[in-house]
């Protein structure tokens, strides 16, 4: 078998792994436009059933990935001038780059042909291969040809976003609320490398506009940004991105969705296929486990059709919840006002609980008061974790 995958991100680079792991008699091409070392971002974050899910498919993988990892247990929500913690939020972050170096190593120590600096042909006609693998993000270029086809929707998020770093190394999952004259501006911060951090920042449209963000060049608008978060950065720098033009790199998240995930022998893969907001830390490890399913299928004896219809029916499958929840956490910073001015305890519970369909629909304080006493009671809990889907469900259909 021959599988060409387009784009060298995390999930192409994990699947040709994998497709190899099943036999290294396998062709398996990876193109990837960008040279090997350059990437966006600065780190993703994971969670513990994730590591075990990599050891299962690859022990030297996960191995690596764990050992390059950082680890905090606490988040930490910073409101005003008010501090509050929440213990026992276990979770994992590595740096994007990292990540990236670790996979095409294990891929090349496999025999996978990495083309970094190679940009794929750009017709799906031109891709030689039995199974050619659309993994080139959610501005798909392969896929955007038979977009009639796969039913390709895109929406965008209401509130603008920022992807920076910084050299300020946060040992807990880290959330900044700051008031300004023109409204909430906030961050979500975690290290990833013992030496930076990610630092999100969002805010309404409205509060980018006031704040000049719209308009500001790229150095004026981090040094506005560090004034406001200064506490939380304590003197550190913010670092933005120097691979686009453009004042600031302000975006609106681009939620992608598509009817069917295959045409022929082309399938889509990660962000190709599916985005999830980046206020759950999903979109890496959904790719690989992407990845995992569709080599998963591409094991069995059965034709490609009925193997990318197994993959697809799988991974929706396991999407569902946590597209809702995505859906929900968006929901809940778009409408902060709603929570902020709560006690800076209420409010944090809350915040872990925007995955919630109930909670746009309770008053807040009522909802901190009956989730307060279900986490005291067995049944309450069962029949809230009940309740939930069902509650989604139906207001999804009205």
């Amino acid at each position: 078998m021959k599988v060409v995958c387009v784009g060298g991100g995390p999930g192409s680079l994990y699947l040709a792994i994998l497709l190899k792991l099943q036999g290294r008699g396998r062709d398996i091409t990876v193109y990837e436009k960008n040279h090997a070392g350059s990437t966006y971002g600065w780190g993703v974050t994971y969670w513990p059933d994730f590591l075990t899910r990599l050891a299962a498919h690859d022990e030297v993988t996960a191995r690596a990935i764990e050992e390059h990892s950082v680890r905090w247990s606490d988040g930490v929500a910073h409101v005003r001038d008010r501090i509050t913690t929440h213990h026992g939020d276990e979770g994992f972050a590595i740096g994007r780059h990292r990540l990236l170096e670790i996979l095409a190593k294990r891929a090349d120590s496999l025999g996978v042909d990495v083309r970094f600096g190679r940009p794929a042909p750009q017709l799906h006609a031109e891709l030689e291969g039995d199974v050619i693998v659309a993994g080139d993000g959610a501005r798909s270029t392969l896929r955007d040809q038979h977009a009639q086809h796969f039913g390709t929707r895109t929406g965008l998020g209401h509130n603008r976003f920022i992807w920076l770093g910084t050299t300020r190394v946060f040992h807990s999952f880290t959330f900044a609320f700051v008031e300004t004259g023109h409204g909430w501006v906030w961050c979500y911060a975690y290290g990833f490398d013992g030496t930076h951090s990610t630092c999100i920042v969002e805010c309404s449209p409205e509060t980018w506009a006031g704040l000049g963000l719209d308009v500001r060049e790229r150095a004026d608008a981090l040094k506005l940004l560090e004034s406001l978060f200064a506490d939380v950065l304590r003197g550190h720098p913010l670092i933005g991105r120097t691979d686009t033009d453009g004042p600031s790199q302000w975006q609106q998240f681009r939620t992608v969705t598509n009817r069917v995930w295959s045409r022929g022998n082309l399938v889509l893969l990660g962000d190709a296929a599916h985005t999830t907001h980046y206020s759950i830390g999903a979109g890496t490890t959904l790719a690989m486990q992407d990845a995992m399913a569709l080599a998963r299928a591409l094991r069995e004896p059965d034709p490609l059709p009925a193997a990318l219809v197994r993959y697809e029916r799988e991974r929706r499958r396991e999407l569902l919840p946590l597209q809702s929840a995505a859906r929900h956490s968006a929901n809940w910073y778009e409408n902060l006002t709603r929570y902020i001015h709560l006690e800076p305890h209420q409010m944090f519970t809350l915040l872990g609980q925007r995955h919630s369909p109930l909670l746009p629909h309770v008053p807040p304080q009522l909802y901190y008061r009956v989730d307060r006493a279900v986490e005291h009671t067995q049944a309450l809990r069962s029949m809230k974790r009940w309740l939930g889907p069902r509650v989604a469900r139906m207001l999804q259909n009205k």
